[in-house]
Order: C-alpha cells, then structure tokens, then sequence
C-alpha cells in the first residue's frame, strides 16, 4: 500500500549558513557601524536571539534574517516572534522561535482536510508527521497538491514516498 509523511523540517545547516550571512552583512552596513548588535542561533532550543540598541535597528535585522532565509530557500512562516524585552540599558532583546515539526493542532487540520476532500486515502498523525496511505499512488498526488493549496501556518514537507 503506497503511502508518505507530511512533516515540517528546517535543514539546521541552511538556517546556520542564513544567520551567519546576515550577521556578515549587518556588520558591514554603515548604519550599524558603532552598534553593539549581536545575532545569535541557539541550535538545541531552535532559537534566534537578537540583542540592539532600538527598534530601527530590530527591524533592519530582522528583514536582513528573513531576506537571507528567502534567498537560502526557507520559508520565513517558520519564524515565531516573541515579545521584545529589555536589557540591561538601552538595549532590546528579541527571542525568534523556529518552528520545526507538526504540533498536535496543526496535523488534526491537516488530517481533518484530507478526509473531507472526499478522497480515498487514511491519513493518521504519527508523533510530529501525519502519514497518508492510499490504494493508488494517483490519490497520494492528489492529497499533495491539496495540501499546497492551503495554508497551515508553517511550510510542509512530503517525504518517505514508498510504493
């Protein structure tokens, strides 16, 4: 029985090599040249901590992230922003969540939509991923492309493709 996974993975390399594109290119702008920002990627907790000095420069990072995350071929949904806090002085600090897996909600909307398109396929959620069986390979094509159609919040991945 053909089946596959819909998950939601970030390649920590890419994001890695992202960051520390856009941190070269915040040092090297003449906006930012007495500044005392910093970037930081916490890989074990999928967090992006950005330290500045105001909200101008916050936003200029911030759109320096999401425009090298583009340019990588990662989808900026996967950003959480959290409350900006404030550090010690004036400084701003900022902590992004990256959102990586299917949280219980998302996959029951993705499982929920599957089965009312009226296609005849089982689609159950496994840990982080929501796995579709199917008689035919033509019907797992089918719930692919449904699934590009809508918007869940975060990207989505199709993988494990077995016949």
């Amino acid at each position: 029985m053909p089946t596959f996974d819909i998950v939601s993975k970030i390649d920590g390399q890419t994001l890695d090599n992202a960051i520390n594109t856009a941190k070269k290119e915040i040092l090297n702008r003449y906006d930012f040249h007495d500044s005392k920002s910093t970037i930081d990627l916490d890989k074990k907790s999928n967090e992006i901590t950005i330290v500045t000095e105001n909200d101008m420069r916050l936003k200029a990072i911030k759109d320096a992230i999401i425009g090298r995350m583009v340019k990588q071929g990662i989808d900026p949904s996967v950003l959480d922003d959290g409350k900006e806090q404030y550090a010690s002085g004036n400084m701003i600090r900022k902590e992004i969540k990256i959102k990586e897996g299917l949280d219980k909600q998302t996959a029951s909307k993705i499982v929920k939509k599957i089965k009312e398109s009226g296609l005849k396929v089982q689609a159950s959620t496994m840990d982080e991923q929501v796995r579709v069986q199917a008689k035919k390979i033509d019907d797992l094509q089918a719930v692919i492309a449904l699934c590009r159609k809508e918007d869940f919040g975060q990207p989505l991945q199709y993988i494990n493709m077995r016949n």
